[in-house]
């Protein structure tokens, strides 16, 4: 299989030169690998996504998909996977739809540890609506929502995913795009709450590529990623602001192995949506007579 045999008809709409196309391709090459690989079917990749730039990305791949509210791409994501175990489900979505609406779905999962992976295009605006703030734009930051510059404390995903459980979290960057590959197929492979937030400039309402470019670094070989301490105190070297000494890690901050939602309860366990029914709707009618 090749990546562009993810390819739809529909015609891209997004700004050229949006980084959100690299998120797309590293995307599409990481499960045309696990595909090829044998790891994943490709019959079963099955994605859901929420409002905004980031969820165009639903018309621009050919696999199942739901498109879902702003904010709900993650409960979407927690039924398909309960519904059909079977699934390799993959949810998109943005800063303001994940941090802001969507926050307690995210903090839940985290908690749940559903096998799912989480993409979070961070271009820390809401910017399909032309520029608000959300919860990781910068102090100071001037938005159509916020004309005097944001006044409030900076939301650290990395560290709140850390803080509430979740067992894969790691940081990618649009201008990585062979590196992000390879977080998007660990995060897959990984059995139980994979999250990864991706550093995306928006070119038009929030250019941060200046500022990122010359700070990131992806953590060496030697970095231990079960262990919690340092994960958390690597999560912290960068609080999401535009701090001029700051630098922002990228790469797996932690992943560790625990029961996931679905192993936790019994009745989930068993292939009971295999089971097939035969239904006789004239004696269900009756019921309601």
């Amino acid at each position: 299989m090749k990546p562009q045999d993810f390819n739809t008809k529909e015609e891209n709409t997004w700004c050229p030169g949006c980084p959100n196309f690299a998120i797309l391709q590293a995307f599409k090459m990481a499960m045309a690998d696990l595909v090829n690989e044998k790891k994943v079917k490709a019959k079963n990749i099955a994605i859901s996504c929420g409002i905004g730039c980031h969820a165009k990305i639903y018309d621009y791949l050919d696999v199942n998909a739901f498109y879902g509210l702003h904010g709900r791409t993650i409960p979407l994501c927690f039924g398909m996977k309960a519904g059909n175990p079977d699934l390799t489900v993959v949810g998109f979505g943005g800063d303001g739809d994940t941090y802001a609406e969507g926050i307690s779905h995210f903090v839940h999962n985290c908690r749940y540890n559903v096998d799912m992976t989480m993409l979070v295009h961070n271009n820390k605006t809401f910017a399909l609506t032309t520029g608000q703030a959300t919860p990781t734009s910068e102090k100071g930051f001037v938005g159509r929502s916020t004309p005097l510059g944001v006044k409030d404390q900076v939301l650290n995903p990395i560290a709140l995913a850390l803080v509430n459980g979740a067992t894969f979290v790691a940081r990618g960057y649009t201008s990585e795009v062979s590196h992000l590959k390879g977080l998007i197929k660990k995060a897959v492979l990984h059995k139980g709450f994979s999250f990864i937030d991706i550093l995306q400039p928006c070119l038009t309402f929030n250019n941060f590529t200046s500022y990122v470019k010359d700070r990131v670094y992806k953590l060496d070989k030697n970095y231990k990623a079960d262990n919690i301490d340092l994960a958390l105190k690597k999560s912290l070297e960068w609080n999401y602001s535009m701090e001029e000494k700051a630098k922002i890690p990228l790469g797996i901050f932690y992943q560790i192995k625990k029961p996931t939602f679905q192993e936790k309860w019994p009745q989930l366990k068993k292939p009971w949506y295999k089971v097939e029914r035969k239904i006789k709707n004239s004696e269900l009618i009756k019921e309601f007579k």
